[in-house]
């Protein structure tokens, strides 16, 4: 695993496959936010990893989960069990988290075919609890107002979580970057993922964070509208 901070306060790890993100109040009592927990067994890492950043696991009160993919909610069971953080998802995709229903697969189109055979065989994510329920434009108490977006299409209770007093804004498989800021891949539903994808646009965010590839710093806002323009058919 490794771990990049990306500015004060907001630090990244970075797994095989995805990536999670820590937002620390700096100001307050320091509580600690992680967006996403990666795959199955990197709880423990990711413990590590805030302690190597000289702060505590113990300090950890909450992991806001984007949605139920191996990749983002493998690690939350253990760090709940662990560190008491309470476990946020959207409604619709709390049933996948906990296991109560499978999850639809992906409508996959060519293009995605090869990179979906290159990134199987993670372990699936344990039935994790889910003790806060959210909805679009639900406030969560952490970076000084932060704020739920409903983004269906990746999964039907994806969320991405806008902090607009910070101007950072982590989106889940809403959106990836690779050699530029686009699409993410493996909806359920594209057309809907488009429309989020518009949405999220119009949110102007000075830190793009996503679940896959290189968090964006600069110009982001801009890389986001044409993002939308290309691949949400504005």
């Amino acid at each position: 695993m490794e771990t990049l901070t990306i500015r004060p306060g907001l630090h990244v790890f970075r797994f095989a496959v995805g990536q999670a993100y820590l937002w620390h109040e700096r100001d307050g009592d320091g509580a600690l936010t992680l967006v996403d927990a990666g795959p199955v067994g990197e709880g423990e890492r990711i413990a590590e990893g805030i302690r190597g950043l000289g702060l505590d696991p113990a300090r950890l009160e909450r992991v806001v989960l984007t949605h139920a993919h191996e990749d983002h909610c493998g690690g939350a069971a253990e760090l709940a069990r662990a560190h008491g953080a309470e476990v946020v998802a959207h409604r619709w995709e709390a049933p996948y988290v906990r296991h109560e229903t499978p999850l639809p697969p992906p409508v996959l189109i060519e293009e995605e075919l090869p990179i979906w055979q290159a990134t199987r065989g993670l372990p699936p994510a344990p039935p994790t609890r889910v003790d806060r329920l959210v909805d679009d434009g639900d406030p969560l108490p952490f970076g000084g107002g932060a704020r739920i977006v409903h983004t269906p299409g990746h999964t039907p209770g994806s969320i991405a979580i806008h902090l607009p007093l910070h101007g950072v804004l982590f989106t889940g498989d809403s959106v990836a970057v690779t050699d530029r800021v686009r699409l993410g891949v493996f909806h359920i539903d594209r057309e809907a993922a488009r429309s989020s994808l518009r949405r999220l646009s119009v949110l102007a965010p000075e830190v793009l964070c996503p679940g896959h590839g290189e968090t964006v710093t600069e110009g982001a806002a801009a890389a986001l509208v044409r993002a939308a323009q290309r691949d949400g058919e504005l």
